[in-house]
């Protein structure tokens, strides 16, 4: 699957969980047929949503915009893997950052994750 299939995939699977719906059955050949579906049907919005704001920030470069703030971001998918896109923000009062179409440049990462021991200190004044 590409990376804006596996976008897709996520979308519909968050949309049939509001919705109290088994999940689809998803495959690489069907993936955009369920997604467009889901848009015809106008369902679709505030999964999208969700997903789009759900990324963790990734701290690789992101793309530029002189009209609106930007992250890199990344989500693990359903089949395990993570992908990334860049989370549009901003842009004052007129800005529609969420009309800018994010999934058509999501990529594929490798992901290292590593659990480390934090200590954290917190004082106060002795009396």
């Amino acid at each position: 699957m590409t990376p804006e299939q596996k976008i897709k995939w996520a979308i519909l699977l968050q949309a049939a969980v509001w919705a109290k719906e088994p999940a689809p059955e998803v495959t690489a050949e069907n993936v955009d047929d369920l997604y467009e579906a889901l848009v015809e049907a106008d369902n679709h919005w505030d999964a999208r949503n969700e997903i789009r704001s759900s990324g963790v920030e990734t701290n690789l470069p992101s793309e530029f915009s002189r009209h609106y703030e930007s992250e890199a971001v990344a989500a693990r998918m359903p089949d395990g893997s993570w992908v990334g896109w860049t989370y549009w923000y901003g842009g004052g009062k007129h800005g529609e950052p969420n009309a800018i179409d994010w999934m058509e440049d999501a990529y594929d990462l490798n992901c290292t994750e590593e659990e480390k021991m934090v200590v954290v200190r917190t004082f106060t004044k002795a009396e």
